[in-house]
């Protein structure tokens, strides 16, 4: 008999917590001034600037700029100049475009790009060219290497900076 009471004290001891946890009041207080119908919540949301505007999405208002790949001058470009080549990877939120293996008419020797963005802004330091050089043997036995100097990265470094220079020059002059 002492263990079912001692079992029903524990349930009954539980079940009392659970009650008074369960009826605590909520510290925070509904705002009686609160808007009721979507209507008001829409208006009252615009006054406090909770709200969102074609302003603000395209980054006219408050502290936010949205740039997307269209708006970015060193991307246009760099997709510009490289648009005879097949692009492996494009990818702007990381800021990386690859090509894919290419070879004009020697099948034995073909180059692959890398271009990395290091920043928005149109100069030489903003872009970081990597060019790799595949070289293969009659036996198809192929060696990669990173190419460090070499005119075709000088070249594509300024064809870029020059297109990108031009473009937001254009797209000065169209505002």
């Amino acid at each position: 008999m002492f263990r079912f009471n001692f079992k029903f004290s524990k349930i009954l001891i539980f079940f009392c917590l659970a009650l008074i946890v369960g009826c605590n009041k909520n510290s925070t207080k509904m705002d009686p001034n609160r808007p009721i119908g979507a209507e008001e919540k829409r208006k009252k949301n615009i006054e406090e600037g909770r709200g969102a505007s074609i302003g603000s999405i395209l980054g006219r208002a408050g502290g936010t700029n949205y740039e997307f790949s269209t708006s970015n001058p060193m991307w246009r470009a760099s997709l510009e100049t490289l648009d005879f080549l097949p692009l492996s990877t494009v990818d702007y939120s990381g800021g990386v475009i690859i090509t894919d293996w290419y070879s004009e008419s020697n099948a034995d020797e073909s180059i692959k790009i890398t271009l990395r963005f290091l920043s928005n802004e149109i100069r030489s330091d903003s872009l970081k060219i990597i060019l790799h050089k595949k070289s293969c043997d009659k036996n198809m036995n192929c060696k990669t290497n990173i190419i460090n100097t070499s005119t075709i990265k000088d070249e594509l470094r300024s064809t870029i900076l020059r297109k990108a220079s031009l473009l937001e020059k254009t797209d000065k002059q169209k505002k």
